[in-house]
C-alpha cells in the first residue's frame, strides 16, 4: 500500500482508469486500500473522472462509462466484488429446496452459486438448466451431485449461450426456481444487458421458471445495458449485498420485490 501513498493526482486517475478498464468497475474501499488514501480522496478522484466523462459514479464506486453495448468478458468480471458474490451465493442457498429443478443464467454470481450447489449433496436430487459454459463446468466437476442440461446457442464474451437455439430449448422446459444474473439494475429501465440476444435468452429463462430470483451485487444498481429483459415487477426476489442504497431498497419493496441482503463475511 505504501508505494502509492505519494502518488500524484494524475497517477491516481490513471490507476483508477486501468482498474476499471480491466474489471468494468471499482469500489471506493478497494481503491482507498490500494492507493493508501482516504475514501474522501478516492471519491474526489472519481468525481473528477466522471466530470470528464471517463467513468460513471455508482453507489460505492464507479463503472465504465463506455457505451451500453460494451460487454466485459467472464474472466474480467470474475475478479470484481468477489467477496460480495460469494456472500450472495451463500444466501441464495437458503432458497433452494431439496429435489428442485433450477435454472442458472450466465454470470459470475450465478457461477458462484453453481460452486455452492456442487458442494450440497444434501439437496440431491437436483436438476439444473443453464446457458452458461462456466456454470455447467462447475457442476460437471462435482460428479453426480445433479443432472445438468446445457442449452445450445451462440457464445458471448461472457461465455453465455444465446440466440434462437437457446431460446427454443428453454421454451420446452419448466423449472421451480431461476437464479438470474444481470449486467445492471435501474429504477426505470429494470434489468439490462449489453447483448440483444442475451436479453431474449434471459426472458426465455424467466418464462420457464415459477419463481425468479435475481442475484447481483450492489454495484449493479444504476448500471445500464443496451437491452432491457425484465422490469422490476417481473422479479420475485433480489439477493444482493448490504451496499444497496436505502432508496433502492424502498423502491424495490414498493415494486413487490423481496430483498435479501447477504451479510458481509
Amino acid at each position: 500500500m505504501c508505494e502509492h501513498v505519494h502518488m500524484l493526482v494524475d497517477q491516481r486517475h490513471s490507476l483508477i482508469l486501468d482498474r476499471i478498464a480491466a474489471n468494468g468497475a471499482v469500489r471506493v474501499a478497494d481503491l482507498s486500500t490500494e492507493l493508501g488514501v482516504s475514501d474522501m480522496t478516492v471519491r474526489r478522484d472519481i468525481a473528477d473522472l466522471a466530470a470528464r466523462g471517463l467513468v460513471r459514479k455508482v453507489h460505492g464506486g464507479a463503472v465504465d462509462a463506455r457505451p451500453s453495448a460494451h460487454e466485459p468478458g467472464f474472466a474480467s468480471k470474475q475478479s470484481l466484488a468477489t467477496a460480495q458474490k460469494l456472500a450472495i451465493a451463500d444466501a441464495a442457498m437458503d432458497l433452494v429446496p431439496a429435489g428442485a429443478s433450477i435454472a442458472l443464467s450466465a454470470g459470475t454470481t450465478t457461477w458462484a452459486i453453481a460452486t455452492r450447489l456442487a458442494q450440497r449433496a444434501d439437496l440431491r436430487p437436483l436438476a439444473v438448466v443453464t446457458n452458461s459454459l462456466p456454470v455447467a463446468d462447475a457442476l460437471h466437476a462435482a460428479g453426480d451431485v445433479c443432472d445438468v442440461v446445457l442449452t445450445g446457442g451462440s457464445r458471448t464474451p461472457s461465455d453465455a449461450l444465446v440466440g434462437p437455439l437457446a431460446v427454443a430449448a428453454l421454451e420446452t422446459l419448466h423449472v421451480d426456481l431461476l437464479f438470474l444474473g444481470t449486467h445492471g439494475i435501474d429504477a426505470d429501465a429494470g434489468l439490462t444487458t449489453p447483448n440483444l440476444l442475451e436479453a431474449e435468452t434471459n426472458r426465455a429463462l424467466a418464462r420457464s421458471a415459477r419463481r425468479t430470483v435475481v442475484v447481483a451485487d450492489s454495484s449493479k444498481w444504476g448500471t445500464l445495458g443496451m437491452a432491457r429483459f425484465l422490469t422490476l415487477a417481473d422479479i420475485d426476489v433480489l439477493v444482493t449485498d448490504e451496499g444497496l442504497p436505502d432508496d433502492a431498497r424502498t423502491l424495490l419493496a414498493d415494486a413487490g420485490v423481496r430483498v435479501i441482503l447477504a451479510p458481509a463475511t
